[in-house]
C-alpha cells in the first residue's frame, strides 16, 4: 500500500515544497497533501507519475513506514540560521541513506559500535582518552573514514544537492552515523569527521548535540583527537611562519589554518604571529581552499568491500538500487568519494550467507 511517510521523505529529499511537486507533476497541492496527510490514497497512476517526477521506482513509495530522524537528535551547524527546507533536505538524504545502510546490514556482519560516552571530560581531555583507548599514540591519524568504521561507526557522504551542508552526525537506534559534504579540499572533511566525532564522544543522550557551547566543544575535540599537544610541541611550532605551518600540516592531514590556530591554542605563537601567519595563508589562498593539499578524499574501506563481495556475486550498487526503489545514481551519490567505481552487473545473488568483514586499521 501507498505510504504517506515516503511520499513526504522523497519530496523533502529533493527540497521541494508541496507547491514545487504539484508544478512539476501537475497535481494540486490539496490533493497531495491528503497523500501526505494519509487522508487520501492516490491511484496507480499517480504513484507512477509521482514517482517518476521524484526520480524513483514505484516500489520505494509502497514499502514500510519510514520514521523520521528527529530534528533534536541531529548535530547540525548553526541550526538557527539554517531554512527549513536545507535542513528537511539534510535529514531526509540522511535518513535514506540509512536505508542503504539498513540493507548492507542484513546481508553483511558490520563491526559494532564501541564508542564510549565522555561527556564529563574536557574536549581536550576526552580526545587523549580516546587516542590511548584506540591505540593511536601521538602521531598522526591514518585514514579517519577507516578508523571510524572500525569502531563501528557508519560513514557516508550527503547526496549531491546538499552543498550548503557541511556534515552532521547521529544516534540511530544505537548505531553511530556521520554524514559527510562532498564541497570542502580531503583535509577539511577530516576535520569535519573528526568534529562529528566530537559530539558522538561528548554528547551523548543527555546532552543535545547543538548550539555553538556544543559546535564550540566539538571543533576543540577535532583540534586535539588529529594534532595531539605532545605531537605539535615536538614539530617546533613556536611563532612559526606561514612557510612552516605549511611544512608542518602535511604530516598531521589537516588544513594550514587549523594547524595554525591549534598552534596559538596552545600557546605555541603570541597574538601578533598568529595574526601574521593567518593574513600570509589567506593571501595564498588557505583560507577558502587548500592550494597543493592532499589529492583525494579518504575512502571507506567497508563499503568498497561490499561492493566487491556484490560485484563478485554478479550484481552491486545495482541491486541496492532495485531493492530500495531508488535510482542508481541516487545510490551512488551516498558513496561518492568513498568507494572507487565500480560496474555493477545486473545480476541478482541468491545466496543467504552473510559475509563478515574484517576492517584493518
Amino acid at each position: 500500500m501507498f505510504n504517506p511517510s515516503r511520499l513526504t521523505a522523497a519530496r523533502k529529499r529533493h527540497g521541494w515544497t508541496l507547491t514545487k511537486l504539484a508544478e512539476e507533476t501537475g497535481i494540486s497541492t490539496k490533493s497531495l497533501s491528503t497523500y501526505e496527510n494519509g487522508h487520501q490514497e492516490p491511484t496507480d497512476q499517480i504513484v507512477g507519475l509521482l514517482a517518476q517526477k521524484l526520480g524513483l521506482a514505484p516500489a520505494f513509495l509502497l514499502s514500510e513506514e519510514m520514521e523520521e530522524i528527529p530534528i533534536q537528535a541531529v548535530s547540525f551547524r548553526a541550526l538557527s540560521k539554517m531554512t527549513a527546507r536545507t535542513r528537511d533536505r539534510g535529514l531526509a538524504s540522511g535518513r535514506i541513506a540509512i536505508l542503504i545502510n539498513d540493507w548492507i546490514e542484513s546481508r553483511f556482519r558490520l563491526p559494532k559500535s564501541d564508542l564510549p560516552t565522555l561527556s564529563s571530560r574536557s574536549p581536550e581531555g576526552a580526545a587523549e582518552e580516546l587516542r590511548v583507548r584506540w591505540g593511536l599514540g601521538i602521531g598522526p591519524v591514518g585514514n579517519l573514514v577507516h578508523l571510524l568504521e572500525s569502531h563501528g561507526v557508519r560513514v557516508y557522504t550527503l547526496a549531491h544537492n546538499n552543498q550548503d551542508l557541511d556534515a552532521f552526525c547521529l544516534n540511530w537506534h544505537g548505531t553511530p552515523f556521520v554524514f559527510l559534504g562532498c564541497g570542502k579540499s580531503p583535509e577539511r572533511s577530516r576535520f569535519d569527521a573528526a568534529h562529528e566525532l566530537g559530539h558522538l564522544i561528548l554528547h551523548g543522550e543527555e546532552k543535545e548535540p547543538q548550539g555553538a557551547s556544543a559546535e564550540l566543544e566539538a571543533n576543540r575535540f577535532a583540534a586535539a583527537f588529529l594534532m595531539p599537544s605532545s605531537g605539535v610541541f615536538a614539530q617546533n611550532l613556536r611563532n612559526a611562519t606561514a612557510d612552516r605551518i605549511l611544512a608542518a600540516k602535511k604530516r598531521w592531514g589537516v588544513a594550514a589554518m587549523a594547524l595554525a590556530h591549534r598552534a596559538n591554542e596552545l600557546g605555541l605563537m603570541t597574538e601578533w604571529c598568529y595574526r601574521a601567519a593567518c593574513v600570509d595563508l589567506s593571501r595564498m589562498g588557505y583560507r577558502r581552499g587548500e592550494p597543493g593539499g592532499l589529492a583525494v578524499h579518504e575512502s571507506s574501506q567497508l563499503l568498497t568491500k561490499v561492493l566487491q563481495q556484490l560485484r563478485g556475486s554478479g550484481s552491486g550498487i545495482y541491486e541496492i538500487a532495485q531493492d530500495l526503489g531508488l535510482a542508481v545514481d541516487e545510490v551512488q551519490s551516498y558513496l561518492f568519494g568513498l568507494t572507487p567505481t565500480l560496474l555493477d552487473g545486473g545480476g541478482r545473488s541468491s545466496s543467504t550467507e552473510r559475509p563478515r568483514l574484517t576492517l584493518v586499521q
